[in-house]
């Protein structure tokens, strides 16, 4: 069975080394990728991924807004994405399975 996964950042750069990370994984699938929150919450519902890496800032809603959007629904396991340290208290705050500073390195991720 593969871990069912989506990619959620607004940089492209960042959407392609996560992608390319995760390809050398046999056992994630990856799902799709979106570059808004608006688009990551129709594409969770959809979808329905096991695991989500989320960035914090991106555009229409934040990753945190994503969070949100999904109250009260099933939520995958999520790992968000960022350059600022500032959110960790708050992705953990909200069940976040991890938390990755940008840049991060292949051992780390």
């Amino acid at each position: 069975m593969k871990i069912r996964t989506l990619i959620v950042d607004d940089e492209p750069i960042a959407r392609e080394r996560m992608r390319s990370l995760l390809s050398a994984e046999t056992d994630v699938e990856i799902l799709g990728e979106s570059q808004d929150g608006n688009e990551a919450v129709a594409t969770m519902r959809r979808e329905k991924p096991d695991l989500v890496f989320l960035d914090v800032q991106i555009p229409e809603l934040d990753g945190f807004g994503v969070v949100k959007a999904l109250e009260g629904e099933p939520l995958p396991a999520i790992v968000f994405v960022t350059a600022y340290d500032q959110y960790a208290l708050q992705a953990f705050e909200v069940h976040a399975v991890d938390y990755l500073l940008k840049p991060f390195d292949e051992e780390r991720f």
